[in-house]
């Protein structure tokens, strides 16, 4: 059975994709803690973000990073925080959370709830600026 991700990776499922490359595909959290939260995630199926091998761990670290680079270019932030947990989802991933204090980084703390218009003009400001490279 595939994941969530996978599904939404294959068009499945619906998503705010931000960015994509052939090895990995970047897309809004719909439970964001923040505005502008984005989870990068492997194409290839695998549970456990350490099973990946050196070479996609590090390819998987460089994109985050051009994700991260256009979310800040798009959402006034400090800095772009990162966080891999990987219990909720059986499918490695990377939080990218533009965050102004620590305490925007904490996981238990209320999700925000955006329209599809707000979601969708998130998604395409940060694509626009990942494209913009």
């Amino acid at each position: 059975m595939a994941t969530i991700f996978s599904r939404i990776i294959a068009g499945e499922i619906p998503c705010y994709k931000v960015a994509e490359n052939d090895k990995f595909f970047a897309f809004l959290d719909i439970n964001p803690m923040v505005k502008g939260h984005t989870l990068v995630v492997p194409k290839q199926e695998v549970d456990y973000i350490f099973d990946l091998s050196d070479e996609d761990l590090a390819q998987m670290q460089v994109f985050a990073k051009k994700v991260a680079m256009a979310i800040e270019k798009t959402i006034p932030c400090k800095r772009i925080g990162q966080a891999v947990v990987g219990l909720e989802v059986p499918h490695a991933h990377i939080h990218l959370i533009p965050i102004n204090k620590e305490s925007d980084m904490i996981l238990s703390n209320p999700k925000l709830k955006f329209t599809l218009e707000e979601f969708s003009s998130i998604a395409s400001g940060i694509a626009e600026a990942f494209d913009a490279k």
